[in-house]
């Protein structure tokens, strides 16, 4: 899949500190061999040079839920 700037995605790399959270496609660079990567910037940093395999879409409601926002109707 190939992603677009500005677009929400999801960053999969247990090496990165960053891995897991929503970020926002800030930049693509086609490589020399025809693949795209990526530079995907989150609220506490940015990662560089993300091959597409490593992202998926983000949720549509990812935004609420990576702000930390709560149900309204949860009890805790």
């Amino acid at each position: 899949m190939s992603f677009e700037e500005d677009d929400r995605v999801v960053l999969h790399d247990k090496h990165s500190e960053h891995d897991g959270k929503v970020g926002t496609v800030t930049q693509v660079m086609d490589t020399m061999f025809g693949d795209a990567t990526y530079t995907v910037s989150f609220e506490d940093g940015q990662e560089t040079g993300v091959p597409a395999d490593q992202l998926e879409a983000a949720a549509e409601d990812a935004e609420a839920e990576d702000a930390g926002a709560t149900d309204p109707d949860d009890d805790a």
